[in-house]
């Protein structure tokens, strides 16, 4: 497979899944807007809710994704060439993980405002 063809399918895997995420948020909120309705705490749109808390945990993972495969290929051949900085090269490893965190805190605390 070429790059550009890897790069088309990316994109092309990205942009469904989008359109998944909003065509489910908009298929599975108006159960969660009727019932806000009725309770009458809730003045805005739950779906757009649910959508930013999607994209906070979906932009979160793809980053750390992106991060885990490059830090973690240069850190296997760094590990290849020298052993010891094996701690060094996990705790690199281990930051980078760090941002699915960070965006699955964001989207809980996007749904709790809801």
């Amino acid at each position: 497979m070429t790059a550009y063809a890897f790069r088309r399918n990316v994109r092309l895997s990205f942009a469904l899944t989008l359109a998944v995420l909003v065509m489910t948020a908009f298929v599975f909120t108006p159960s969660l807007s009727a019932a806000a309705e009725n309770a009458g705490a809730v003045d805005y749109n739950t779906s757009w809710v649910c959508i930013a808390a999607a994209l906070a945990f979906g932009f979160g993972a793809l980053g750390a994704g992106f991060a885990i495969a490059n830090v973690g290929s240069a850190a296997m051949g760094a590990i290849s060439e020298k052993p010891e900085i094996a701690t060094n090269a996990l705790i690199f490893i281990a930051l980078a993980e760090g941002l699915v965190v960070f965006g699955f805190i964001t989207a809980l605390m996007i749904l709790g405002k809801v």
